[in-house]
């Protein structure tokens, strides 16, 4: 069984950057492609950035620029990196990981706000 755990989330003003950490166990993180999430308050969860296993990324167009997503293998670790944040970041950010099995972590919050 994996563990999935978000974190890095909190309240951050507009223009600012947080970056977020997607932590796995029990399985072997290489094996697995890395997707991150989001789910704003009365909306569909949406995607927002992918990295393979062989570390090549792909972005929704609305994070192209602003977003990064990177991975440490040795550390089974994923992470996010956002950057100008705006007001319409906010949301719940999820962490997937897309393998033999698919795993879902609990989410970490985000809330850009003045």
């Amino acid at each position: 069984q994996v563990q999935v755990v978000e974190s890095g989330g909190g309240l951050v003003q507009p223009g600012g950057s947080l970056r977020l950490s997607c932590a796995a166990s029990g399985s072997i993180f290489s094996r697995y492609v890395v997707d991150w999430y989001r789910q704003a308050p009365g909306k569909q969860r949406e995607w927002v950035a992918a990295i393979s296993r062989g570390g090549i990324t792909n972005y929704a167009d609305s994070m192209k620029g602003r977003f990064t997503i990177s991975r440490d293998n040795a550390k089974n670790t994923a992470y996010l990196q956002m950057n100008s944040l705006k007001p319409e970041d906010t949301a719940v950010y999820y962490c997937r990981l897309e393998g033999p099995s698919v795993y879902w972590g609990q989410g970490t919050q985000v809330t850009v706000s003045s």
